[in-house]
This record gives structure tokens, C-alpha cells and sequence, in this order.
């Protein structure tokens, strides 16, 4: 088993967290593990991008290559398509509708939102509002990931067990939080896996 992974956005949306928990959970899993170095993430509102790969069987390279990527999860629409060459046919976008509106030419959301919805795998959904709903702004990073859970080959309760790892620290109130709100993407995307 093995699922490649971009995970894209820009600066400041939790990308890092999203990587370290589907980390965690491989690794706990006793699967292996590779993360290609991610961009801008010294400026916030810049472009993010990562490649993470996990595997019960050794993994030779960091960088996933075109075509390749079983999930692209993207907490930033315009940014999902940015990555669409790594998608492999077969392969599922998950995307936040959510405009990250850091640049003065940002394109017509409804023809991004066309665009993600011509594919025949893809979960777009409005995270910062259920993240908002849910009492957690700063949780429609662990909104995303939820949604993208169904396709990444771990179990809900390896991630949220990886949840708990990575945000122990914070305290206990954050990590059911957390959960709460990977929970309800979660929710958003677990019948279109069946399928």
C-alpha cells in the first residue's frame, strides 16, 4: 500500500501540521515515510507546496512524479489547480473553496470552481466556515485533512491518534478540537471513497 500526497496552499494555513499528522500516523502505522522539501513557507501568504509519500514498502524518492499523486490536498482552491500535472488519472483533488486572496490579479473563483468541479475525483468544500460553525477558525486545516482521510490509505483512528500526539502540548481542549473539526470533514467525504 502506498498513497503520494501534494499538499498545497499558501504560508500560514497549516500545511506543516497537516504533513507532520499524516506523518505521525504512517509512522505509527510502521510505514514508511518521505517528504520532499516545502516552499515558501518563510513568507506568509506565499505559496506552499509539498510532496509527502507513505508506504508500507520502502520508497526510493522524496519528489512524487508527474501523473503520480494519489491526493492532492489543498487548503487554498487557486492553488489546487496549480498542482493538477501531479495528479494521477485515478487521483483525488480535495480543496477548500475558501479564497486565500493575497494577490491583486486573483482569478474568477467560479471558473476555478468550474475547473475542480470537471474532474471526475474531487471533494471541494468550505472548510474555514464548518471550521468557524464548529467554534475552531483556526481549524479548516484539520477540516481539510479529514475530507482528504478517506483517501489516503490510514484509518480515522490513526489520525486522530496522531492528532492527539501533535497537539498534546497545546493542551487537551485543542486536541478534541482538532478532532472535532477533522471529524466533520471527515463526515463531508467519507461515502465518496465507497465509490
Amino acid at each position: 500500500m502506498k498513497t503520494d500526497i501534494i499538499l498545497a496552499g499558501v504560508g500560514g494555513q497549516g500545511i506543516l501540521s497537516i504533513a507532520a499528522i499524516v506523518g505521525a500516523a504512517a509512522l505509527g502505522k510502521g510505514w514508511n515515510l518521505k517528504q520532499a522539501e516545502t516552499h515558501g513557507m518563510s513568507q506568509r501568504g506565499g505559496a506552499v507546496m509539498s510532496h509527502l509519500r507513505i508506504s508500507d514498502q520502502p520508497i526510493s524518492s522524496d519528489l512524487i512524479p508527474l501523473g503520480g499523486a494519489d491526493v492532492i490536498l489543498s487548503v487554498e482552491p487557486m492553488e489546487s489547480l496549480r498542482y493538477l500535472p501531479w495528479l494521477s488519472s485515478g487521483g483525488w483533488l480535495v480543496t477548500n473553496s475558501t479564497v486565500f486572496d493575497n494577490i491583486p490579479n486573483y482569478p474568477d473563483i467560479n471558473a476555478i470552481t468550474e475547473e475542480i468541479l470537471k474532474l471526475p475525483h474531487a471533494v471541494l468544500l468550505d472548510a474555514d466556515t464548518i471550521a468557524r460553525d464548529l467554534g475552531n477558525a483556526r481549524g479548516s486545516n484539520m477540516v481539510m485533512l479529514g475530507a482528504a482521510a478517506p483517501f489516503l490509505g490510514l484509518e480515522r483512528e490513526e489520525i486522530t491518534g496522531a492528532i492527539g500526539m501533535i497537539f498534546r502540548r497545546k493542551g487537551e481542549e485543542i486536541v478534541r478540537a482538532n478532532i472535532a473539526a477533522f471529524d466533520a470533514g471527515y463526515a463531508h467525504s467519507s461515502n465518496r471513497a465507497a465509490r
